[in-house]
């Protein structure tokens, strides 16, 4: 595994083991429980994860992932430590690297600031370049349902197109909170909105942001 997305995980399963199995996270209806089962059942069943695109699938998942949850919570987090399979596709270096990196970031947030009395986690220059490579190429994919134009842009300057369209609204912050914004988690990511009112409202509150 690469550095950033090893580095991601082991962080990931140390939140879920601290948070413990009936803590709260930013996914709507999930505990960590039901996180850590969704991680496990990305990379362990692939014949079911498809669920996650493709909604035909959906129902096939929901099972799975209700087979996972009822396994000892002790269990899934070793499961989550040790990693994928060999036959995962997720083994793979350059897909781990691409996939997962990201996958344990958002969803280590999405443990993190579901809890009250959480505060920013302090990430160095190279990550955040690594997480603004990331987002340059995912950008459109991210932003395609957005409900007015979206640019993304870092306190230097650099700019990503999510969606083309007018009004246009910038939305700016390091690339770790642009990163939470694109991926749904708008009402915690630490960025400044510019646009009209309107807009801007539209932005925060639409759930077509993600997959």
């Amino acid at each position: 595994m690469s550095t950033h997305a090893k580095r991601e995980r082991l962080l990931f399963a140390d939140l879920l083991e601290t948070a413990g199995p009936d803590a709260p996270t930013l996914c709507e209806g999930w505990t960590t429980r039901d996180l850590a089962a969704h991680v496990v059942v990305r990379e362990r069943r692939p014949d079911a994860a498809g669920g996650i695109l493709i909604k035909q699938l959906a129902s096939r998942l929901d099972r799975v992932m209700e087979e996972f949850a009822a396994k000892p919570y002790e269990e899934l987090i070793q499961l989550v430590r040790t990693g994928p399979p060999r036959f995962s596709p997720f083994s793979l270096k350059q897909i781990d690297e691409a996939s997962n990196t990201i996958e344990f970031y958002v969803h280590s947030e999405d443990i993190r600031r579901a809890q009250p009395d959480w505060s920013p986690r302090e990430l160095d220059h190279v990550f955040q370049d690594a997480l603004w490579s990331r987002l340059e190429r995912t950008a459109r994919l991210m932003g395609r349902g957005a409900p007015t134009g979206l640019v993304l842009r870092r306190p230097d300057g650099q700019t990503a197109v999510a969606h083309r369209g007018a009004p246009v609204v910038t939305v700016t912050g390091e690339p770790s909170e642009l990163l939470l914004f694109l991926y749904g988690r708008q009402q915690v990511a630490d960025v400044e909105l510019e646009g009209e009112k309107d807009s801007i409202a539209k932005l925060h509150e639409t759930k077509q942001l993600g997959i």
